[in-house]
Parts: C-alpha cells; sequence; structure tokens
C-alpha cells in the first residue's frame, strides 16, 4: 500500500521569472567592487570600527532558569501534540514548530540581534535539576579536547540528513520519536561532561545557535558579579573578534552552509537532470535516498575543499604559507553571514506561509475544536506571494539578502585578515582568492534562487 507523501517546508510553490541575469551579473559586480575598494580602504578604521561597543547596561541571570523551564515544557506539550494530534503536517503543531518557527524563525532572529538561545536552551533546566541531585556543578569527565568539534559535526550531519533526505521528516508522529532520542542522548551527554562543555562541541544545535549569534548586534558576556552585560556593537563585529576556530570547528561552520546550499540544489531540474530523473514525475523522497546522501557530503566536501584551497592560496599570495589553518580558522567566521543570508533567501516562502499554519495548529492542537490563542480559524493566505507584483518583491528581497550576506562577508574577512596580516597589501592578496570564491557563490546562490523545482 502506498504511503501518506509528506510534504517538505522548503518547497518553493513558484517559481520566479525574472530578468536572472541582470541579477547575477550586478550581485557579482558588488562582490567584486567591494573587494576592491577595500584594497584602498583605510583597514585601520574597519578594525576600530568593529571594536566599538554602545554599552546598554547589565541584567540578572536568573530569567534563565525560567526561560528553560518555559521551552521544556513547550518540547513536551509538542511533543505530546505529535503523538496525539493530527498526522496532517500543516494541522499538527510540532513539525510546524519545529521545521518553521525553530529552524527557520529562531535561527533568523539569533542572527540579527544575537544569543537569544542562552536564555531559552531546553536542556539548561533539566541539567541543572539532574546536576544538583547528582550533586556534581560540572560533569564527571572533561569532554577530550581532541574530539574538537566533532560531536557536533556527526550531530549535525544526522540533523540535516533527517531533515533533507529521511522520507518523512514532517510525519508528527516520527519527528516526535526523533525529538525525544536526540533530547535524552544530548541530556545523558551533559550529564555526562557538563552542560557547558557538551553545549559548546557537542549538541550541534547549540552550537549552531552560539556561533550564529556572533553576527548579531547584541553582545552580552558574563559579569564578575555573575550578570549578563549587554551592549549594542555594528553588524558582525563579533565575527571579527572571535578566537580562530580548530579545524573540525571549521568544518562545522562549512557543512551548516553547504546543508543549506543543497536543500536548494537537491530539488532543481539541473541536480536531478544529471541523474536521469524526470523533474515532472519525481518518484518520491524514499526513491533518492541514495542520490540525496550522496549530494549532502558531495556538496559539503566541495565547499570544504573550495574554501581551504582559496585560504591556503590566499597565504602563499601574502607570503604566510605557514599559517593556512590559524588563517583558516579564523576567516572561517566571515561564511555565517553568508550562511544566514543563504537562511533567509531559501526559507523565506515556507516562513511566510508555514507560519500562518503554525498560529492556527497552535490554537488547536490536537485538532478536537480549541481555541487557545484565537487562531484556530486563521484562513492561511497562500497567495500573499502569488502574483507579479509580490513575486518582484519577494525576489527583491532574496537577492538583496545574498548580496548583502556576500558584501558583509567580504568586510568581515577583510578586516580579520588585516589583523592577521598587519598591512593593507598583504591583506589584499590574501583575501583575492577567498573573493574569487565569493563572488562564484553569490552567482551560485542567485542561481538557485530563480532555478525551476520539480520535487
Amino acid at each position: 500500500m502506498p504511503d501518506q507523501a509528506f510534504a517538505h517546508a522548503a518547497d518553493r510553490g513558484h517559481v520566479l521569472l525574472l530578468p536572472t541575469g541582470h541579477y547575477l551579473v550586478g550581485g557579482a559586480a558588488a562582490v567584486i567592487l567591494t573587494f576592491i575598494l577595500l584594497a584602498f580602504a583605510p583597514l585601520p578604521a574597519l578594525d576600530r570600527l568593529a571594536r566599538q561597543r554602545v554599552p546598554l547596561g547589565s541584567v540578572p541571570v536568573w530569567p534563565r532558569l525560567l526561560g528553560s523551564a518555559a521551552c521544556l515544557l513547550l518540547v513536551c506539550a509538542l511533543v505530546a501534540a505529535g503523538f496525539l494530534g493530527s498526522r496532517d503536517p500543516l494541522s499538527n503543531p510540532l513539525p510546524l514548530m519545529v521545521w518553521t518557527v525553530f529552524w527557520v524563525g529562531l535561527t533568523l532572529i539569533q542572527g540579527m540581534f544575537g544569543n537569544l538561545w542562552w536564555w531559552i536552551d531546553p536542556w539548561y533546566a533539566p541539567w541543572r535539576a539532574l546536576a544538583a541531585i547528582a550533586g556534581r556543578k560540572e560533569g564527571f569527565v572533561a569532554l577530550p579536547v581532541w574530539l574538537g568539534y566533532w560531536p557536533a559535526i556527526i550531530l549535525f550531519f544526522a540533523f540535516a540528513w533527517f531533515e533533507l533526505i529521511y522520507p518523512a521528516p514532517d510525519d508528527p508522529e516520527r519527528l516526535a520519536v526523533a525529538l525525544i532520542g536526540y533530547f535524552l542522548a544530548n541530556l545523558a551527554a551533559m550529564l555526562v561532561f557538563g552542560h557547558e562543555q557538551w553545549s559548546r562541541r557537542g549538541e550541534c544545535l547549540s552550537v549552531f545557535m552560539r556561533m550564529i549569534a556572533r553576527l548579531g548586534v547584541v553582545e552580552a558576556d558574563l559579569t564578575a558579579d555573575g550578570r549578563r552585560s549587554v551592549a549594542l556593537c555594528p553588524p558582525g563585529a563579533k565575527l571579527v573578534n572571535a578566537e580562530p576556530l580548530p579545524p573540525s570547528g571549521t568544518l562545522f561552520l562549512l557543512l551548516a552552509l553547504g546543508s543549506v546550499s543543497f536543500d536548494g540544489l537537491m530539488r532543481t531540474f539541473f541536480w536531478l537532470g544529471l541523474f536521469g530523473i524526470n523533474p515532472l514525475e519525481f518518484p518520491g523522497r524514499s526513491a533518492v535516498i541514495g542520490l540525496g546522501t550522496f549530494g549532502l557530503v558531495a556538496t559539503f566536501a566541495v565547499l570544504a575543499i573550495a574554501f581551504c584551497t582559496s585560504i591556503g592560496l590566499g597565504e602563499r599570495l601574502a607570503g604566510a604559507a605557514g599559517t593556512m589553518l590559524l588563517a583558516a580558522g579564523a576567516l572561517v567566521w566571515s561564511i555565517i553571514p553568508i550562511s544566514m543570508a543563504y537562511h533567509f533567501s531559501h526559507y523565506l516562502a515556507a516562513l511566510v506561509v508555514n507560519g500562518q499554519y503554525a498560529l492556527a495548529a497552535l490554537s488547536d492542537p490536537l485538532m478536537n475544536g480549541a481555541d487557545l490563542f484565537g487562531t484556530a480559524g486563521l484562513h492561511v493566505q497562500a497567495g500573499v506571494l502569488m502574483g507579479a507584483e509580490r513575486a518582484w518583491m519577494l525576489w527583491n528581497m532574496q537577492a538583496a539578502a545574498i548580496i548583502g550576506g556576500h558584501v558583509l562577508a567580504v568586510l568581515v574577512a577583510h578586516t580579520i585578515a588585516f589583523r592577521l596580516h598587519g598591512s593593507a597589501k598583504a591583506t589584499a592578496r590574501s583575501q583575492a582568492p577567498l573573493a574569487v570564491l565569493m563572488v562564484a557563490y553569490t552567482v551560485f546562490g542567485l542561481w538557485l534562487l530563480s532555478s525551476p523545482t520539480g520535487a
């Protein structure tokens, strides 16, 4: 018997038939001109700008425990709805909250404003309770340094595979089972290694959220009296000031960018045609599991090789060939604006439409006629994206995000490179290969947005 088909949250509802060539040329030109201008710009001034802060005061940290407990209760309620509610992924709040509100909405908030996740991390409250029962403030053993970010890499690959490759990631019951297993496994790891260590290098969602929060304009640091100081900073300034990542941390960020890029590539006519699949007669996700897994790994590998090659070549041009790993660990932070730009552009349509479904589903989570928030009868307007005028607006928002993300990435990379090399001439030489890669990725991203999809 055929199984029920479940739609992926990120599918585009229409194809944007706009003058794509103009956008490709314009986007590439914007990144190239930014690099050229930076070659003559006063880099010390950019460096000073990245250090500027506007203090806003300090706040207590005790609300963190309340925020974590509230988030945990929400997760438990959503899991219950996954088992007891509708099997329709557009009527059950669990898949809508996980794939739209959390993975799209919260990620974008983190990238714009800062580390909200620190306040609502659902593992923190139960870990505090279990650690108190065990009589330990830290874990039983230290997380080995040699492991680096490899636990997070493995978990993030599993997360991306489940979202992109697994046949039914939106099935509420299967998603609930996966969520329970993931939560309990990471809670056990936090008890063994400590919450701080595991959330920094093990639990992939916490690692990802912490990294992308460095793009935001709000900076919050713990003070000596146990409070959290809050200040405003320029976008990307925290990326410039970040410590270089080890090789495994570099690979983690590249995997995060590669997974979103493959999410856009895997349904294009071009990708399906490469393997003899008629895009207008897509056989279903279960028929392309092997192909999807290969594509996810290949996209990550190609991106990692291209990035490391550009960094290595740039260091040679700057006369610092022996510093490739250090430079890669520092410059990989410039990938985050690109990653956020892709995240916004790729998932914008899903956020606008599925966000409405989420509001309706949250009011009636069990489909029993309840109306908890007064939105159960909300009429979802998918047509908000249709029409020439709205398609033009949507396309321009997506294109602006892609181009703007790459331009900011060039600015961040130049400032980091200036700190590494100390002179404008060496900085320009070291950044030339990376600029070529960013131009190519800008064109690739704009092409993905306009390419017709068949699955």
